[in-house]
């Protein structure tokens, strides 16, 4: 199985609208093809539009696009050891996909700030993101901002992480890393 052959779900699944953000059940035999599958989560196209299958539903994909899918919808990568620091927090970010575009929030540019705050009692952190959106009206803002925060506190030397969006500067394309451009074909 490609990423261009069709396939059809064997299950209902919660799915998450794109670019609206609002959640959705496809229902078992919806036809989909599969456009992205990157950092856990795969992009689906159905007859009704784009759509994000969180992780834990990749079964109702069946066995041949999960056998496709090996690889490519990849688990967040092992925290590295040693103490606690600031790379730690932004490959957790690069675990983070816009469901459109196959570039990480952080090549994207999205990430405007980052603050570790003094450790707790604990010697755990809390964590303080500014990110924006490619676009103002997308209703995947908050779903982003939600994935980069839970994968960024479950590393062990974080507390809880606050993930803001903001808007000001606006984002352009001239944010976008040279990783991120190389990806992109920009270069």
């Amino acid at each position: 199985m490609s990423f261009n052959e069709e396939f059809t779900l064997g299950r209902d699944t919660p799915a998450t609208i794109i670019p609206a953000g609002e959640e959705q059940v496809l229902p078992a035999g919806t036809r989909a093809v599969i456009s992205q599958a990157l950092g856990g989560t795969v992009t689906i196209r159905t007859d009704s539009g784009l759509f994000r299958i969180a992780s834990k539903d990749l079964d109702a994909l069946g066995a041949a696009a999960q056998a496709q899918l090996a690889g490519e919808a990849s688990q967040p990568a092992e925290q590295e050891a040693g103490p606690f620091n600031e790379t730690q927090v932004w490959d957790a970010m690069k675990q983070c996909y816009d469901p459109e575009i196959p570039v990480n929030i952080v090549d994207l540019g999205l990430i405007y700030d980052l603050q570790l705050l003094e450790p707790d009692a604990d010697g755990k952190h809390a964590v303080r993101v500014k990110m924006t959106l490619t676009a103002q009206g997308c209703g995947m803002g908050p779903v982003i901002a939600n994935d980069a925060k839970q994968r960024i506190e479950a590393l062990s030397g974080v507390s809880e992480a606050q993930v803001d969006i903001v808007w000001d500067p606006p984002w352009t394309p001239h944010m976008i890393s040279d990783e991120g451009r190389k990806k992109l074909g920009l270069e």
